[in-house]
């Protein structure tokens, strides 16, 4: 799952990027000053792309950094374009230095105006010939920010955020954390942004995915082999990287070639979400499934799933899971390729020690989602004595509840807590919500671009989970099925919201929809690069090249 081939998109953090910036320098021999002169040349080469005769002028709000002097180096080569530009630098000239000074000095013979704005007065005086300009370009801060922007950067990006005016932004917009995709007290929102070798983890994550605006990777010549021997630990999930997750199908395939998969699942007034569970994993692909409910529930249970078997276990007096429930559930498992267990089973005393026991005496992989998760909170360490491989799919809310760490903290850093928790408790971490992240035991982390707010409605996590297992039954590793089913549902979702509405479609349209979204995949209708849309970034697709 390191996989660094043509078809991986890798995003970077800031440590990832530095170390490979670094290494390009000193080890390799190619000068900070040569890939700074290839940074701003390919971003204008973007910025020409995509603005075109709009862009009549240009102003050019710099620090005193690196990202400064990309901005340095992109108002030469509009200038070389006959666009009118303007560099704005937040700073004397004296405090910039290194390869930024070198390239500050150079717009002085092309008669390229430079005025220094190092405080609030100074920019307030020339703020109304900033705004004059067709395009502001900002390259203020860099990937390198982790604390809140304050006082007089902080005024200039709500100035400029204010100015109506479309923004540019060079590698990344000025306040957003590179690692989370967090605001850092206040954010630039780009138009567009032209970041360097790699999207950046900041980039793709949400809320940082909206304020980056149409996102174009540029090549700045950084060697493959650098690239390797770094080894970024992240990738944003494509149709291209998914097609090669997906099991392929000889000719003579048989039901019992493709798998049989055991659900786990339901209690009184929630047989929705073992239903669907089943249901979706057959639409995955899973050869045969059979659904294992509370006694009293099979025969409220069975019309509603006619391809799916089903199997009655020991209840309580409450009608949910008893503890007795155990024998039967491991002889089941004797000819299945997976479980999934926990939609709808809820939470009482002998469910949850049902629950533990599974957990830790499973011969086959589990898929562990909803009641199943908040069965084992307050004891995830349970997860280490797993007997099998363990694939867990928290919502942030259950994910808050089994770390024992606040829901905000968790979406303030997605990656940096599901990665975490995937290696200390060996398991597959899919942590829902806007752009879903997968980490895997070994560190790896995939995040997932595909979906829309309108899947905010009940239903949704039953059918990832049925999707996951129903992939893993097919013999696909677990962090690849989770990959697989956590895109392919996205993109069902995404197909729903072209054809009916931004909302109001249900969770079961949802799982109808996965056998086209896995047509397009496998037929190849998005894998030719840059041809296919990417949910939260309006404007072109993400793309490389440049």
């Amino acid at each position: 799952m390191h996989s660094t081939g043509e078809n991986a998109m890798i995003v970077v953090s800031a440590a990832e990027m530095r170390e490979m910036d670094r290494k390009t320098i000193e080890d390799f021999g190619i000068p900070g000053r040569v890939l700074m002169e290839s940074a701003g040349r390919g971003a204008v080469r973007f910025f020409l792309e995509y603005f075109g005769e709009k862009a009549a002028s240009a102003a050019v709000v710099a620090g005193r950094g690196n990202n400064g002097g990309d901005g340095f180096v992109m108002a030469r080569y509009l200038h070389h374009r006959g666009i009118k530009v303007t560099v704005y630098l937040l700073s004397e000239r004296g405090r910039v230095q290194g390869d930024a000074r070198a390239n500050l000095d150079l717009l002085d013979p092309l008669g390229i105006p430079v005025f220094e704005l190092p405080d609030k007065e100074r920019f307030e005086a020339r703020r109304t010939a900033i705004a004059h300009h067709s395009v502001l370009i900002d390259a203020v801060l860099g990937t390198g920010l982790s604390s809140d922007v304050r006082g007089y950067f902080r005024d200039v990006i709500e100035w400029i955020n204010d100015s109506g005016k479309p923004v540019f932004s060079v590698d990344i917009p000025s306040g957003l954390n590179s690692e989370t995709g967090q605001i850092c007290g206040a954010c630039i929102r780009a138009t567009a942004t032209a970041t360097f070798a790699f999207a950046k983890c900041g980039h793709v994550l949400h809320p940082g995915w909206g304020l980056s605006g149409a996102l174009r990777i540029v090549d700045i010549g950084i060697p493959p082999h650098i690239v390797e021997s770094v080894g970024p630990r992240q990738q944003l999930l494509t149709p291209a990287s998914v097609s090669g997750f997906l099991p392929r199908r000889s000719a003579d395939a048989h039901k019992g070639t493709t798998g049989h998969l055991l659900v786990v699942a339901g209690a009184p007034g929630k047989t929705g979400a073992a239903a669907m569970t089943a249901l979706s994993a057959m639409r995955a692909g899973a050869g045969l499934v059979t659904l294992a409910v509370p006694r009293s529930l099979n025969p409220v249970i069975e019309p509603q799933v006619t391809e799916v078997m089903t199997s009655p276990l020991p209840e309580t007096v409450d009608g949910t899971l008893d503890e007795k429930a155990l024998d039967r559930i491991l002889a089941l498992t004797a000819d299945k390729k997976c479980l999934a267990l926990g939609p709808g089973i809820g939470t009482g005393e002998e469910t949850q020690r049902l629950v533990h026991r599974l957990v830790e005496q499973s011969p086959v992989p589990l898929v562990i989602d909803a009641d199943g998760l908040n069965c084992i909170a307050g004891d995830a360490d349970l997860l280490k004595r797993a007997a099998a491989p363990v694939v867990i799919t928290p919502h942030p809310g259950e994910m808050s509840r089994l770390s024992d760490t606040p829901t905000r903290k968790i979406q303030q850093d997605r990656i940096g807590h599901s990665r975490s928790f995937a290696e200390r408790h060996r398991v597959v971490v899919v942590l829902k919500g806007a752009a879903t992240v997968v980490a895997a035991p070994d560190g790896a982390c995939f995040v997932n671009p595909t979906g829309n707010p309108g899947m905010a409605s009940g239903g949704m996590g039953d059918v990832l989970t049925g999707l996951i297992a129903g992939l893993l039954t097919q013999g696909i590793a677990p962090p690849a099925a989770s990959c697989a089913g956590a895109f392919v549902h996205g993109m069902a979702a995404d197909a729903l919201a072209e054809k009916v509405g931004p909302f109001g479609y249900l969770a079961s349209d949802v799982m109808f929809e996965v056998p086209a979204q896995f047509r397009e995949i496998v037929e190849g209708a998005f894998l030719v690069p840059g041809s296919w849309p990417v949910t939260g970034f309006p404007g072109p697709p993400l793309r490389g090249g440049g």
